[in-house]
């Protein structure tokens, strides 16, 4: 039982433990799978089912039933007296009843070119739900390094405060012995209610965006959530691989396919039929009675001369093929600028970071030298805070421009269609 109880505590860590992490790859994983968007894939290829369906039936023998009765102002009668011979004309009311069956025999694959139309149209709708989905990534980039900007400004501020205790400690230690004056201790204390203040506002603009993320992947995020870096080594200059790409191929593709639909159109039809009826008259038409009767035989269907609408519909085909080959290099130019845009970006960025560097090294240095100002009673507490709020803000423009840099980057590789980008690439 004890082993048990150790196993299930083990357990239920682990799972609250994996609850409180999140990555990029989760959240892209995840707005895929639970936008209301991402319901159309099955409901188009549930609908493709159903329309291959009612074009299969064509295959199917078609049963037709017919029941009618008339009354003619006049019938047909022989003109002419025959010696020996009574010939009675119909009826003026007359009645049928007749069931008919055709089957369709030959159809020059028209049924098979409209399938395959159907399929590839299935296969565009499809990417096309894929590539708003897609375009969903950039929202979640947004959020997504906003919420981890906010987690590397508050591990920066829990440093600050830290250290203004430390000094608030050695600096009361200094006014209880009339080392420093009275106020020196007061000044640092009101430092530390301002961190105070910038812990709560860091904390409710965390839950705001980590609530606009929930509802945007469409599952709930805990607000002690902690966003991981993403990883991935892959160098930026790779191939395009947007579903856009994709999506414009699968639209020619269809119209290929209605191109060989049309061709088939005027393809001849053969068709089998069969009919057997119950009337007056029958077939025997100088016989006044009610009959049973049938028929049975082959007819074909071959529309020679269509008035050049097959001619038009595959030159207005072509000319949607010209749409979309328009459409694919205004989005292979539009994509161009974008990436040279975010290359720029990138390349700006890590000039910052380099920069940041220097001057975090160099203001080290300086706060050092305050401290010891300080403790010696040479400078006020409030200039030691200036110095000390120098270096924060040096710090926190370092963090602010790697994490800048790391969404310039994953940014630029959700343009170009590939995976992401890791913290270490840009720190190392």
């Amino acid at each position: 039982m004890k082993k048990l109880t150790t196993l299930l505590f083990i357990l239920l860590t682990f799972t609250v433990f994996s609850q409180e992490k999140l990555s990029l790859e989760d959240c892209y994983i995840l707005v895929n799978k639970n936008y209301p968007l991402a319901k159309q894939a099955n409901l188009l290829a549930k609908q493709n089912a159903l329309d291959l369906e009612i074009i299969k039936t064509e295959k199917l023998p078609q049963l037709d039933v017919e029941a009618q009765a008339t009354y003619q102002s006049d019938v047909t009668s022989v003109p002419i007296v025959i010696p020996g011979s009574t010939i009675e004309p119909p009826n003026k009311d007359q009645y049928k009843a007749a069931i008919s069956v055709n089957q369709l025999i030959y159809d020059g694959g028209l049924i098979n070119a409209s399938s395959e139309v159907k399929n590839t149209l299935l296969k565009t709708q499809q990417k096309q739900v894929e590539v708003n989905l897609y375009q969903l990534k950039e929202q979640v980039n947004q959020l997504y390094f906003s919420i981890l900007l906010l987690q590397e400004k508050r591990e920066l501020l829990v440093a600050k405060k830290i250290q203004l205790e430390t000094t608030l400690n050695e600096v009361k230690a200094g006014v209880k012995f009339g080392l420093l004056l009275p106020s020196s201790d007061s000044v640092l204390e009101v430092e530390l209610l301002k961190v105070e203040q910038q812990f709560t506002e860091i904390g409710l603009t965390k839950i705001s965006l980590i609530e606009t993320l929930s509802k945007l992947i469409g599952h709930e995020i805990s607000t002690k959530i902690i966003l991981e870096n993403p990883e991935d080594s892959n160098s930026l200059e790779t191939e395009n691989k947007r579903p856009e790409l994709e999506l414009f191929q699968l639209q020619k593709e269809n119209i290929e396919a209605s191109e060989q639909l049309i061709a088939k159109k005027n393809s001849p039809r053969l068709v089998g039929f069969a009919t057997g009826g119950y009337g007056n008259p029958g077939l025997n038409m100088l016989d006044n009675s009610f009959q049973t009767y049938y028929m049975a035989g082959l007819k074909i269907n071959w529309n020679i001369f269509d008035w050049n609408a097959t001619k038009k519909e595959r030159k207005s085909l072509l000319v949607n093929k010209e749409i979309i080959n328009n459409q694919q290099e205004v989005f292979m130019l539009n994509t161009s600028i974008e990436m040279n845009q975010q290359q720029s970006e990138i390349t700006k960025i890590s000039a910052f970071i380099e920069s940041d560097k220097t001057i975090i090294e160099l203001q080290n240095k300086i706060l050092k030298s305050a401290n010891s100002q300080l403790k010696n009673g040479v400078i006020t507490s409030s200039a030691y805070i200036t110095e000390l709020t120098n270096l924060y803000e040096a710090e926190n423009n370092l963090n602010t421009h790697i994490i800048q840099l790391l969404l310039a980057k994953t940014n630029y590789k959700t343009t170009k269609g590939i995976s992401l980008i890791s913290k270490e690439e840009i720190t190392h």
